[in-house]
């Protein structure tokens, strides 16, 4: 394998990786604005009201994205297996 051929895989991968999780740390950043919001409105300060919002949307969103999160998945690795000179 090449530089170049590596170089296009890793970035082939990266962009999978940030394309996959993109969905989930948008929800909980979502979320995280939302009670960051309703603290400034309600002036209420409390740390730990934060965490456990946040950590609850993003279990459903990861609950709900999961399947296709998996078939992205395969696909880049059946495409990366394809690919890859044996």
């Amino acid at each position: 394998m090449e530089f170049n051929e590596a170089l296009e895989l890793g970035r082939n991968a990266f962009w999978m990786a940030m394309s996959t999780s993109a969905p989930i740390l948008l929800i909980g950043l979502a979320v995280g604005l939302l009670i960051a919001l309703f603290q400034a409105v309600t002036q209420l300060q409390e740390q730990t009201l934060t965490f456990v919002p946040k950590i609850a949307a993003m279990v459903v969103a990861a609950s709900i994205f999961i399947p296709w999160i998996s078939d992205r998945m395969v696909a880049f690795t059946q495409q990366m297996f394809a690919t890859l000179p044996w």
